[in-house]
């Protein structure tokens, strides 16, 4: 039942403010929580973090130990970290890094700390925001709809099987690529034989989430030699389940459906401009004119939305 968006500008502008309306048109799909993954301005160096800490009253202590960590990895904070608190137990953080000596390495680290704090981006332009409640509600709160980039992905989740908290709901990043986030409409049928391969080659869950799992699948079989068009026709026959997702990195937004073509997807297309949504009248707040909308209602389909090469220079 959840809604899942992707949208692609033809040059850098208010992305932001395009997935909180093609979400907000699709809130009623899932009621439990709603996320952005939106590409900003690339940075040359440095990575910015997006993330939560599971208890406010415990900020200062999980900021000083994670500044601790970061250093420990060659790393540092370049300013004071931008923290995020409501009514609820949990807290919201923005941080902008310097490279740490090893990505890979810092990330495994990172995660030691997980049940305390939890990165849940990292990269040169990416950065998600998600939490619970609405598109307005999580937009009002984060300052989603002033936010400048390139391209974005949105989710409402109704969560099914894993939990209802912040950190269980979408965008997922692939851990630990940077820059490569997912959202996902579906159940992946053989979530738990396909994580525990994964975990065998080195990779790290931190949810009960099937949609985690596709973000890495997809991003290993592209380290492994894959092109990303390769990677995604490959998971329609290597996948069990029934799925429609979509995956971004720092210049594509890639999409996937499964066999039985359960999961719809719509898509207006026009000057180098795409808006894509389960449902159309989601699309349709983003072009308000006549515009022709393509349904890729077959089964097995999969592709991959470029952005153009203005938006790649911003």
């Amino acid at each position: 039942m959840c809604g899942i968006a992707g949208r692609i500008l033809n040059s850098p502008g208010k992305v932001g403010r395009d997935l909180v309306d093609l979400m907000d048109a699709q809130s009623h799909r899932g009621a439990d929580s709603t996320g952005f993954a939106v590409y900003t301005e690339p940075r040359s160096s440095g990575y910015v973090l997006r993330g939560m800490g599971f208890d406010k009253s415990a900020i200062d202590a999980d900021v000083s130990d994670f500044s601790n960590l970061l250093k420990d990895n060659g790393s540092q904070l370049l300013s004071e970290p931008q923290i995020l608190t409501d009514d609820n137990k949990h807290y919201c953080f923005r941080m902008e890094i310097s490279d740490p000596d090893d990505l890979p390495a810092w990330v495994a680290d990172a995660d030691d700390l997980c049940h305390r704090i939890e990165i849940q981006s990292c990269g040169r332009s990416l950065e998600i925001i998600k939490d619970i409640g609405s598109a307005s509600d999580v937009a009002d709160k984060h300052g989603v709809r002033e936010m400048i980039g390139t391209h974005g992905l949105g989710h409402a989740r109704l969560a099914t099987e894993s939990s209802v908290l912040p950190n269980a709901s979408h965008p997922f990043w692939a851990r630990p690529f940077s820059d490569v986030a997912i959202v996902h409409n579906g159940q992946i049928t053989d979530y738990y034989t396909r994580r525990e391969k994964l975990q065998r080659q080195g990779y790290r869950f931190l949810t009960e989430n099937d949609s985690e799992l596709i973000a890495v699948w997809v991003s290993d079989q592209i380290k492994s030699g894959l092109t990303m068009d390769q990677a995604l026709k490959k998971s329609i026959t290597s996948i069990d389940g029934v799925f429609t997702f979509m995956i971004a990195g720092p210049d594509s937004i890639g999409f996937a459906k499964d066999r039985f073509a359960m999961k719809p997807i719509v898509v207006i297309e026009q000057n180098g401009s795409i808006a894509a949504a389960t449902e159309e009248q989601a699309v349709r707040r983003v072009y308000k004119q006549e515009a022709e909308v393509i349904n890729h209602d077959g089964p097995a389909l999969s592709g991959i939305w470029m952005l153009q090469q203005q938006s790649k220079a911003a």
